[in-house]
């Protein structure tokens, strides 16, 4: 028997919940090593009707399945990995592979389906998932599907869900989930000391140049890594080396290559060390043996290539090096988390990486696509908490940020005993009704529940009336007269609209600020007078739609200022 955390109890709680009131599809993210097969254990035994469990490899299966047994409960094991294709039981743990080549042992009522490792469905493409989820629904039109995972992307196509639990929409054409019903950050598991801080620390040395190895698709290609790979046998030997001096206080060390021939030449430069190489083709009875060597620690060093990110627990772990390029923030994340389980002795887990990723464990909005080839990492203080935020952004050639698409600080604080996220936010969404700061894909204010308006509303129906002006904003520049501000807009054409702020004025001072005065760059200025505005007018961010009316004396008024617009029609400079 085993008693949940917390927060492991929220997560159970959250599904509950959701389901008394929905069929629609949701997930949770727990990060690794939060212990996600004791939330499927739990929700099983409190399930009334048939569950039927889902993971992409067998270890997850048996973890999964074993969690469940420690509670006194038996089930049904459907997996040819482990040599099983039981179906006697309500509770049912099956690898996907072999539950969907099998669906006439599978033609019956199930309440609830759980995929672990959930961010692997693929929404746009026929898939053993979905063949499998339509046939079930043909015996349950109400089947309920709850999906785990620690990274909810996938690359390329961004966020595996649309909806999220705290009001807003994530920016995704097609998702596989429609919900995200609860998130538990990695910062608060490393915080109350369930998981071991990694200290990742750049190269000392040449790090590989994997940039030329990829296709016009971002994907590397083995050919051209292992042609590289074998100009840098200096550079790799060196990294070995390096690996080899750095592991002499360490208990394990896991050494993730980019292709067997590398990881065989990793292997000869570990020839006097205690090592075992694993690999995809590596007989199931020889895998097995080796990584429980790793485990009893009678082999130190554990080279791969593709294999054990997922479904892999050795807490003893505590340095891992990464000598292999990924395109996947999710596949960073899984390696990295390998080392982050708790064991005696353990202070810390080592995190080199010799290839350049350059993610940022910490930052699932890095998971998101890049805005475009020009963005990259730059670092953002949370004005409020004080927090180092990495966001995509643009710089200057001296390095000075021009623009970065950051939405809500990412660090973590602790309120009245409680550790949740810093609630500032660089991108919002203004609730005209209480003022409140919602993430910019809002559609209800998160506070007072008002609908907010959809600017693609705003826009159709400004385009309809013959006395208004719109403008795709490509940027602006103040001036003053006196006290009062004059902000210019212009668009991608040489149009333009002003309006003017008085700031003799407290009420239109004060309304300039609530528009702009945290819509800035940098860490935001207090703003008290006029020439602080004219000083530092570059570190305001424009609108991207601004929209006028005209008044009886045919001058342009102007009514909505549309910021961080996502949505059907195109913003300036964006002609192909």
């Amino acid at each position: 028997m085993f008693q949940l955390r917390d927060y492991q109890q929220q997560a159970v709680h959250a599904v509950i919940q959701h389901f008394r009131h929905s069929d629609e599809s949701a997930l949770i993210v727990l990060p690794t090593g939060a212990g996600k097969s004791l939330v499927i254990a739990e929700l099983a035994r409190l399930a009334h009707y048939p569950v039927l469990v889902l993971a992409h490899v067998s270890e997850l299966v048996e973890q999964n399945a074993s969690k469940y047994q420690a509670l006194g409960q038996s089930c049904s094991i459907y997996a040819a990995g482990l040599k099983s294709k039981n179906t006697d039981f309500p509770i049912c743990f099956g690898s996907i592979q072999s539950v969907a080549n099998n669906l006439n042992d599978f033609s019956q009522y199930f309440s609830l389906v759980i995929i672990d490792e959930c961010h692997r469905v693929n929404a746009q493409k026929d898939t053993q998932y979905q063949r499998l989820l339509t046939h079930l629904k043909q015996f349950n039109p109400h089947l309920k599907v709850l999906g785990l995972t620690a990274t909810p992307y996938r690359l390329n196509q961004g966020w595996c869900y649309e909806y999220d639990y705290r009001g807003f929409v994530r920016p995704v054409k097609e998702a596989a989930f429609k919900h995200c019903i609860y998130e538990l950050p990695l910062r608060v598991l490393i915080t109350r000391h369930y998981l071991t801080p990694p200290r990742l620390i750049d190269a000392a040395i040449a790090e590989y140049k994997f940039d030329d190895c990829q296709n016009n698709r971002g994907i590397f290609e083995p050919e051209r890594m292992n042609h590289l790979l074998q100009a840098s046998q200096r550079v790799t030997q060196s990294i070995i080396q390096q690996i080899v001096d750095l592991s002499l206080q360490r208990q394990g060390i896991m050494i993730f290559a980019a292709t067997v021939e590398h990881a065989q030449e990793i292997m000869g430069y570990l020839a006097n060390e205690s090592a075992g190489l694993v690999i995809a083709e590596t007989p199931s009875p020889e895998r097995a043996r080796i990584i429980q060597q790793f485990k009893n620690r009678t082999i130190k060093f554990l080279v791969n290539v593709s294999v054990l990110t997922t479904g892999f627990d050795a807490p003893h772990v505590d340095f891992i090096a990464i000598l292999r390029p990924t395109e996947s923030v999710s596949l960073f994340q899984q390696i990295i988390g390998r080392g982050l389980r708790l064991s005696e002795g353990k202070q810390e887990c080592l995190v080199i990486d010799y290839a350049g990723n350059g993610f940022d464990i910490y930052q699932p909005e890095i998971g998101s696509p890049k805005p475009d080839s020009d963005s990259v990492l730059v670092q953002i203080k949370c004005p409020e908490c004080g927090f180092e935020n990495n966001f995509w952004g643009h710089i200057s050639a001296e390095g000075e940020v021009l623009e970065h698409f950051g939405r809500r600080c990412q660090g973590i604080i602790e309120i009245q005993h409680q550790i949740q996220q810093c609630h500032y936010r660089f991108r919002y969404k203004q609730c005209p009704q209480c003022l409140t700061e919602n993430d910019i894909a809002a559609r209800i204010c998160q506070h007072c529940k008002y609908r907010l308006i959809d600017p693609d509303d705003l826009l159709k129906k400004a385009l309809n009336l013959k006395d208004a002006k719109i403008i795709r904003c490509s940027g602006m520049s103040f001036s003053k007269q006196n006290n009062i501000l004059i902000i210019c807009y212009y668009d991608e054409d040489g149009m333009e609209l002003k309006e003017k702020f008085n700031f003799s004025k407290s009420d239109s001072m004060q309304k300039f600020i609530a528009l702009f005065g945290k819509r800035q760059w940098q860490t935001p200025i207090e703003i008290t007078h006029i020439d602080q505005v004219l000083n530092y007018q570059h570190q305001f961010r424009h609108p991207d739609f601004v929209i006028a009316r005209k008044s009886k004396n045919h001058y342009w008024n102007i009514q909505e200022r549309i910021f961080d617009y996502q949505g059907r029609y195109r913003l300036a400079n964006q002609l192909h």
